[in-house]
């Protein structure tokens, strides 16, 4: 029978593990938050889709700073210390939001909110797992998963709804991210650290990164490189983009159906991380290379035709592709890495999803500029395939070899 002390230990490490999951959703819940605002940010600030884009993109910036410099700072500082600084910083990048006067604010609020879920993520998916009571980390990774999605989906749901109904709607959707940062960080504050022996001190910390992928591992690395590169360029569509698609190809104004759209993509997303938890890691990420084409075509359909029915196809056969993709190749990444190169291969493979959602988006809207919406998506979605069928290839050879 257990002891009061073990069962107060028990619900600890329970409490822990929630507030963990909190950190992870609440800041992902940061990442599109600004999706539905992006025409209201043109209207207020006079700005271009270019720029817009860059604004987004400018999130990039914050995760490679949290990839090259700040990594690996959990693993000594401890998951509870990291996370309650990781959400500090994006709380200054919520106000500086909160309070723009002027699109310079965008940009740092941007990336400082790209440093904050870069360095926070990292510490919290450890944490989960270090809290999580199954011996199975591939247990742990799924709740990560589910959560990271879960966060997106409802962040964005959530903000293109106050955009259109709440009053003042550049500002209300900060003040309420404002109220669940605060919260989560108090309960980060009060949970269970399981880094032993943490140093808080500045002096001691080692931020040399370890970027990289062994010689003997280029090979293999390549299908689950380019599959995170491609299936990140779809979500930084949706993310930075879907608004445009919408008010160019539909003649749609509206933040809470552009949010709803984003919405469904982490939606079915999650789901489907969710109900596919016993397929293999090389099926889940072939399988999203091979639903990757369908769903741009059909997302091209969909603008071609101005049919919100096709968008809302599109996007369910684009959430399912997105999340085997990266599931797939984040579980392929992990298996590969051998243990004393892990936090090296796994940089690397985190670096082709941060580019991959963010320099397709930057091109499409610089080549917009010159052939219009339309043909710009064509090249994306052609280039998208083009690398869906590399990896595929690539893949496809190495299961050869290896029989």
């Amino acid at each position: 029978m257990d002891s009061p002390t073990q069962r107060r230990t028990e619900r600890g490490s329970l409490l822990s593990l929630i507030a963990a999951a909190l950190v992870l959703g609440v800041l992902y819940a940061g990442s599109p938050l600004v999706t539905p605002l992006y025409p209201l940010y043109q209207q207020a600030f006079g700005l271009s889709e270019l720029v817009v884009t860059l604004v987004y993109a400018s999130y990039v910036i914050g995760n490679l700073g949290a990839l090259f410099l700040f990594g690996r700072i959990s693993d000594q500082a401890g998951r509870r210390w990291t996370s309650f600084i990781v959400l500090a910083v994006a709380i200054v990048s919520t106000l500086m939001f909160l309070f723009a006067m002027q699109p310079a604010w965008l940009f740092i609020a941007r990336a400082a909110s790209g440093l904050a879920i870069g360095v926070g993520a990292a510490a919290a998916t450890a944490w989960i797992a270090e809290l999580h009571p199954a011996h199975d980390k591939a247990a742990a990774s799924r709740l990560a998963a589910a959560v990271n999605l879960a966060g997106l989906a409802a962040g964005v749901l959530i903000a293109g709804l106050l955009a259109q109904f709440a009053p003042w709607p550049l500002r209300t959707v900060f003040v309420v991210y404002l109220a669940a940062l605060i919260a989560t960080a108090v309960l980060a504050a009060l949970s269970h650290e399981t880094v032993e022996h943490p140093t808080h001190k500045a002096a001691d910390l080692r931020l040399k990164p370890r970027i990289g992928v062994p010689a003997d591992l280029r090979a293999p690395f390549v299908t689950p490189a380019l599959t995170a590169f491609a299936t990140f360029a779809l979500l930084g569509f949706y993310a930075a983009l879907l608004p445009s698609l919408l008010q160019h190809s539909m003649q749609k104004h509206s933040p809470a159906l552009s949010g709803a759209v984003v919405a469904e993509l982490f939606a079915v997303s999650t789901v489907t991380v969710l109900v596919t938890k016993t397929l293999a890691a090389r099926s889940a990420m072939t399988a999203g290379l091979w639903l990757l084409p369908p769903s741009l075509g059909l997302l091209l359909w969909a603008q071609i035709a101005g049919s919100m029915t096709l968008l809302i196809i599109a996007t369910a056969v684009g959430g399912i592709a997105s999340a085997l993709g990266f599931r797939g190749s984040l579980q392929e990444a992990n298996r590969m890495a051998p243990a004393e190169k892990r936090a090296e291969l796994l940089s690397a493979y985190l670096l082709c999803c941060y580019t991959g959602n963010s320099l397709p988006v930057v091109g499409i809207a610089l080549l917009s500029r010159s052939v219009g919406h339309v043909w710009a998506d064509v090249a994306f979605a052609a280039v998208s395939v083009v690398l869906a069928l590399v990896a595929l290839s690539v893949g496809g050879r190495r299961m050869q070899h290896a029989s």
